[in-house]
């Protein structure tokens, strides 16, 4: 018994015991300590990864070297292989003495081919062909993007999202007796190529007969009853029936029953094909929210994502404001991750406490660009941003660009609440050069503006703000013999500089779902200028944007954006520094950059105008290959619009119609930056 306790510490490898008379001796052969873990041959993992795996064995440095641990962690090292399509890795193992009874290790690995996907194969299915099924996957055949998404790489995880994925296509379109019966992969002799068979049973599409509320609807039938996405007549859908109860036990989430379930029971006619549901409401007691704590922010103060919360202490539980709260959160910026729970309040049954955990993220950059175009050659920009200073919410930026065409200078800082209401106050100053005729003509006219701008943000709703603001600006124009008459003409009436004052009106509506890649919902803003004159020049000016999306099955998502502008001079004609000028990226692609609109008469140069109309329709979609990838994506266009308007002494031809454009793209965002 002795000598299994001594075995069973692992520390020994022999362990003896004599006697001498009364005297008992062990004699023990003690295990070396491991050393060092050293691994050759890694390209596939990086080494982080793989001491990790080694670790989940017990196989560390530091602790006494048994055999039986390499076994296991060589037999691991081969797992992490296989879960990557490596199966002809091979793992040796080779034991090298170091000092001080220990031992170094040293696992060689030679990788070997990866085994690639050369077929998916279904058995049983008739209402779907193949391709429609591995539409449905992730995994799949090599093809042009493999190199990117890796999809052509067997994974047993990835393998059980797919047929997860195949099982709701067909119970979303009525196959309640859909079943996967088997699945067989299987490898070449080289162990380069797998096939992949997928045996199912289809049966037959159910329509549903009848579907009804039951249990406790709290006096709410009617209000419930508007929530069911399925109706009698309808071909079965898991989808629809899961938007159903998910919608009731949100709605029901907002009267505060934070627990509420829902049971479907559904009765089968198997003869007639039809079924008939019955959603058993549960919603258990309603509960009010005693704390809310926050955690995580190591920078950021508590006020300022406490005052983000829509969701108050001492009031009702209420799911809807409780999402909102998380959304508005997560769209301050500065967090990696926002994650919102509620907890049962213990020795209670009508109480929980919201706990807000936030993961803080860098909110400062330094941004050094340079790009070249054939437009404006080498472009060279700079900023310092600072998102939340000393956590306080507010930003901080400066920015400088030095394309040819259009040079900037800015500060802005931003305060999203000046005031405790929530009324944001935005302070910019600028100094901008712009050349709108850089690439149209040999002139080298420039606007030359300067100024500051002071603006409140005032919120009316969750989604509404109306803006007012006031600001100083100069305006330089600089004319050579070059510029176009009309241009010349006005400088002549006007002259060079002029100062004023623009007054500001506007009103925005912000409901995407995202303001960086948005797939659903609408963005509108109006904005009406008034330039108060310091001389001769007075002016108005008004601009409307309006954009929509709407997400499609499959990644795909339609936008449409619509803008225009009007602006007209009081008592003299509309200033040629406010001009509107379209054509080019973010305008109507295909043309030119300012190419469009009125153009001088003696020279045929383009020299905007004070009415501008654009229109944009894009429709975009995952690049073939790459899943639902929302960073790759290849977008289809087509632009329309135009700039209209007379210059001083009608010395301008008309632009009759709209001018348009279409084509293809590819957008992609990348991860590297600030």
């Amino acid at each position: 018994a002795a000598i299994r306790a001594l075995y069973a510490t692992g520390f020994f490898s022999d362990v003896r015991i004599a006697t001498e008379g009364n005297v008992v001796i062990v004699r023990v052969a003690e295990r070396p300590v491991i050393g060092t873990i050293d691994f050759a041959g890694l390209h596939e993992f990086d080494k982080d990864a793989i001491e990790k795996a080694m670790k989940s064995v017990g196989l560390v440095s530091g602790h006494t070297y048994d055999p039986s641990l390499v076994s296991k962690a060589e037999q691991e090292l081969k797992r992490q292989y296989l879960t990557r399509g490596y199966y002809a890795a091979e793992v040796t193992t080779t034991v090298s003495p170091l000092d001080s009874n220990r031992v170094g290790l040293l696992f060689s690995v030679i990788e070997g081919p990866s085994a690639k996907i050369r077929q998916v194969e279904f058995i049983g299915n008739h209402a779907f062909d193949d391709a429609t099924l591995r539409d449905e996957m992730q995994l799949s055949t090599p093809n042009w993007f493999s190199w990117y998404t890796k999809n052509d790489l067997y994974s047993k995880e990835k393998l059980t999202g797919d047929l997860e994925a195949v099982r709701s296509y067909y119970l979303n379109r009525g196959y309640l007796e859909f079943n996967i019966e088997s699945t067989q992969v299987s490898i070449s002799p080289d162990k380069k190529d797998m096939y992949l068979t997928v045996t199912l049973h289809e049966g037959e599409p159910y329509t549903v007969s009848g579907i009804k509320l039951s249990g406790n609807l709290l006096d709410r039938e009617a209000e419930l009853n508007k929530l069911i996405k399925i109706k009698p007549g309808d071909r079965f859908s898991a989808e629809k029936l899961q938007q159903t109860t998910k919608a009731i036990v949100d709605k029901l989430g907002e009267y505060g029953y934070a627990f509420a379930t829902i049971n479907t029971v559904p009765q089968i006619d198997q003869q007639h094909h039809k079924v008939d549901l019955t959603l058993q409401v549960t919603p258990g007691r309603r509960v009010y929210v005693r704390h809310i704590d926050i955690s995580g922010n190591t920078r950021t103060r508590d006020e300022v994502i406490r005052r983000e919360m829509r969701q108050m202490e001492d009031a009702w539980f209420d799911s809807s404001r409780l999402k909102l709260s998380k959304d508005r959160i997560n769209r301050l910026g500065y967090f990696t991750d926002v994650d919102v729970t509620t907890v049962p309040v213990e020795g209670t049954n009508d109480q929980v406490d919201v706990n807000v955990k936030v993961a803080e993220k860098p909110t400062g950059a330094i941004t050094l660009g340079a790009g070249f175009s054939s437009t404006d050659k080498v472009v060279l920009s700079a900023g310092v941003s600072q998102d939340n200073v000393f956590g306080s919410g507010t930003s901080l930026a400066v920015n400088v660009n030095t394309a040819r065409s259009y040079r900037t200078l800015t500060v802005t800082q931003v305060d999203p609440y000046f005031t405790v209401d929530g009324i944001k106050r935005i302070t910019d100053v600028y100094y901008r050069t712009y050349q709108p005729l850089y690439y149209s003509t040999s002139s080298s006219f420039r606007i030359i503006s300067a100024g500051g701008n002071l603006k409140f943000g005032i919120p009316f709703s969750e989604v509404d703000t109306v803006y007012f603001g006031a600001g100083f600006e100069q305006n330089r124009l600089d004319v050579d013999s070059n510029t176009p008459q009309s241009y010349q003409d006005y400088v002549n009436e006007f002259g060079r500089v002029s100062n004023t004052v623009p007054l500001t009106v506007a009103w925005s509506r912000d409901a995407r779902d995202s303001a960086l890649i948005p797939s659903r919902g609408y963005f509108t803003q109006a904005n009406v200028e008034y330039g108060v004159p310091v001389g001769k020049i007075q002016y108005y000016k008004a601009d409307l944007q309006a954009q929509y999306y709407y997400s499609f099955s499959r990644g795909f998502i339609l936008g449409l954006n619509l803008q225009g502008g009007y602006g007209n001079g009081i008592g003299n004609p509309y200033p040629i520094f406010k001009n509107y000028y379209a054509g080019g990226i973010g305008s109507v692609r295909g043309y030119e950059p300012s190419s469009l609109g009125p153009r001088d008469t003696k020279t045929n140069d383009p020299i905007g105008g004070s009415k501008m109309l654009v229109g944009n329709i894009e429709l975009t979609f995952p690049l073939p290959g790459t899943g639902y990838d929302r960073t790759l994506r290849v977008f289809t266009f087509l632009d329309g619009g135009n700039v209209w308007g007379n210059a001083p002494g009608g010395t301008s031809t008309g632009a009759n119609g709209l001018r348009y454009g279409y084509g293809v793209g590819l957008a992609w965002i990348s991860p590297i930056g600030p």
